[in-house]
């Protein structure tokens, strides 16, 4: 399917690996020219390059920590008029709510929700003034299910899920929507990482742990992070324009409800 961005810009946050990445490769895959993210440098300047090779697009590497005033600068320098943003960001780590000082609050609602608005708020009137527009956040399945020790996350995403519902209104009429994607459990170096602290933490093996893991989940297996990120491209999609305020799962069937 042709998604009819050829030839269009997006600034895509937190994409040196991952299911940010996963993002980039595939809005490049659809002809779009990317202002890629990250804090690990060598990292990044390594995702732009494996996405030039595979795809031909202009990409152009950031290194920054996407929640500073100083790294947004250098993403708007680099991007000042980007047609798509996707919003993306690392979580506060697994932690007894009891533990968290006013400081750690403080932090992850900077990350998960004030971040993305800040960004959005400087990109959001040039999208109205040239009648396009995508704006997608990674927020996670935890708006919707809330799991302990990740309270925070939970908190903050859901803040910023609530923060866009009526913001996503008052522009659809001018061809831009937001939207978020709410992953579950993906294959990725966070998830992995994760099953090997706790691993580490509780002794258990951590092959049994992802066993448990994707037994819990009705397709029974991982996403990949390929598949996240043709859902990402196809939201910034001429085909999506229709759609906006939306929050969709991705997560193999893991939350059990109906809406």
């Amino acid at each position: 399917m042709d998604l009819g961005i050829r030839g269009r810009t997006a600034i895509v946050c937190a994409s040196s690996q991952g299911l940010g990445k996963a993002c980039a490769q595939a809005l490049a895959e659809a002809g779009v020219s990317l202002t890629i993210n990250g804090r690990n440098r060598t990292l990044l300047d390594q995702t732009a390059e494996d996405i030039r090779r595979t795809t031909g697009v202009t990409v152009t590497p950031v290194a920054a920590d996407v929640s500073t005033a100083e790294g947004q600068a250098a993403l708007l320098a680099a991007c000042p008029a980007p047609d798509i943003l996707i919003n993306n960001n690392g979580g506060p780590p697994f932690s007894d709510f009891r533990e968290l000082d006013r400081q750690a609050l403080l932090t992850g609602v900077t990350m998960n929700m004030v971040t993305p608005i800040e960004l959005i708020q400087k990109v959001i009137d040039g999208m109205a003034a040239r009648e396009f527009g995508r704006i997608v956040n990674i927020t996670s399945i935890s708006v919707k299910m809330p799991l302990a020790g990740l309270d925070l996350s939970s908190g903050a995403r859901a803040g910023l899920t609530a923060f866009v519902a009526g913001i996503a209104r008052t522009v659809a009429a001018r061809n831009v929507t937001i939207n978020s994607l709410l992953p579950g459990s993906f294959n990725t170096q966070r998830l992995r990482g994760g099953f090997a602290a706790r691993s580490k933490k509780t002794g258990k093996p951590e092959s049994e742990m992802v066993a448990q893991a994707i037994a819990e989940i009705p397709a029974r297996r991982f996403g990949t992070p390929a598949e996240f990120g043709q859902m990402c491209a196809f939201l910034c999609s001429v085909h999506a324009s229709y759609m906006t305020g939306q929050n969709i799962l991705l997560d193999g069937g893991a939350y059990p409800a109906a809406f």
